[in-house]
This record gives structure tokens, C-alpha cells and sequence, in this order.
């Protein structure tokens, strides 16, 4: 124990963690940006949805379900030429945020049209009788009454999403799970790999806790 090197670990785990904090932010904003509107079409063209079609709705749920039926370390090697493509690197936390978006990016499509079902389709049959064209019952009945259910939702991903960017380190995707596997389990180092476990713990708990005192706080101004 006395051989050990704490400035070398701390360097290597904050290093790490800004890796990971920053694979998560951006394909976070990334996979919601991309599922966010394919949640609302999921929603809307059902058979109960503002704007039925239900052939288009079938094509996009088989879709929606095929990516989502991928495990996301194969995924990744599938968009490892996307990456190449985009970024000129298959290789590294930039090039992982890719994969980690497309990945995420259906399981958000699925909660915020599982949180636009729990809607009370009174409050939807109301705007209706008031006027309401389609734009304003999704942007101002359907996402307001919702927000509690998306924010959980989102919060769910993003807890995800830090599990996939460990699982990214298994294949040169940086990050604290990159730190752990490669430095820590293959070279036999519990003091570099159980500092990057604790802090992939607390970032669970952290954005948890998060999620949560926004869906609260939300619930209580209604």
C-alpha cells in the first residue's frame, strides 16, 4: 500500500470521470434531440393518437424496436464507420459519443411516448373543443402534462447511457470504464479499479437524486 502512487490515481480517475461526464452530456443532449420527436410521431399516428396512421406507425415502431433489440457493444462496432466517417476515428470518448446517441436515442422515443399515453385524454378532448390545432395540444397540453414522466424518463437514460460508456471502455472508448477494465482488472490494479467504480456509483446517485427533486419539484407547482 505504501508503494502506492494517490497522485498518479487521483490524476487518472478526475481525467476519467471528465471523459465520462462528458460522453454522457453530449449524447445525452444528442439521443434526446434525436428520440424526443420520434416519441411524439410514435405517439401521435397511432390508433388513438391525434393524427392516425397507423401504417406509418408500424414501420417506424419496427424500427424504433430493432434498434432498440441491439446490445450496444455490437452497435458500436456497427457505427465504428459512422464514427470514422464523421469524426476521421473509430477510437476515443469524441467517437463514442456517436454510437451512445443512436444507441439511447430509441429508449428515449419509447418513454416520451409512454409519457404522452399517461396523459388523461380529457385535458386532450378539452383543447380540442377550444380550438387547439395539433402543434399547439403536443407543445402546450400533451409535453406540459407529461413533464414529470419525461423527466424520470430522461433521468432513466442518462443512468444508462454512464452504464453504456463503461461498457465503451471495453473497446477503446475512454472513460471510467476504459480506467477500470484496462487499468485496473487486466493489470491486476484494485487501487485504480475500485476508485472508478465508487465514482461511477455516485454519478448514478447524483443524477438520480436529480431527476428526481426536478420531478418533484415540478409535481408541486401543478
Amino acid at each position: 500500500m505504501n508503494n502506492i502512487d494517490w497522485n498518479f490515481i487521483v490524476e487518472v480517475v478526475s481525467k476519467s470521470t471528465f471523459e465520462t461526464l462528458q460522453m454522457v452530456l453530449f449524447s445525452g443532449i444528442f439521443s434526446t434531440l434525436l428520440g424526443f420527436p420520434l416519441g411524439i410521431l410514435l405517439y401521435s399516428t397511432n390508433t388513438n393518437g391525434i393524427f392516425p396512421k397507423p401504417v406509418f406507425n408500424q414501420i417506424l415502431s419496427r424500427i424504433v424496436d430493432i434498434l432498440r433489440s441491439f446490445p450496444f457493444i455490437i452497435l458500436m462496432v456497427l457505427l465504428f464507420p459512422l464514427s470514422r466517417l464523421i469524426l476521421h476515428t473509430a477510437i476515443g470518448t469524441k467517437a463514442t459519443i456517436i454510437p451512445l446517441s443512436i444507441a439511447a436515442a430509441p429508449f428515449v422515443a419509447r418513454i416520451i411516448e409512454g409519457a404522452l399515453i399517461e396523459v388523461d385524454p380529457g385535458v386532450i378532448q378539452a383543447a380540442r373543443a377550444m380550438g387547439s390545432t395539433n402543434f399547439q395540444i403536443i407543445f402546450k397540453v400533451l409535453i406540459p402534462e407529461a413533464m414529470p414522466s419525461i423527466v424520470s424518463g430522461i433521468t432513466l437514460t442518462i443512468i444508462n447511457l454512464i452504464g453504456y460508456s463503461a461498457m465503451a471502455g471495453t473497446i477503446g472508448g475512454g472513460g471510467l470504464g476504459d480506467l477500470a477494465i484496462r487499468y485496473g482488472y487486466q493489470r491486476n490494479r484494485p487501487e485504480i479499479m475500485i476508485p472508478a467504480v465508487i465514482v461511477i456509483i455516485v454519478l448514478v446517485l447524483l443524477i438520480q437524486m436529480t431527476g428526481t427533486l426536478i420531478t418533484n419539484k415540478i409535481i408541486s407547482k401543478r
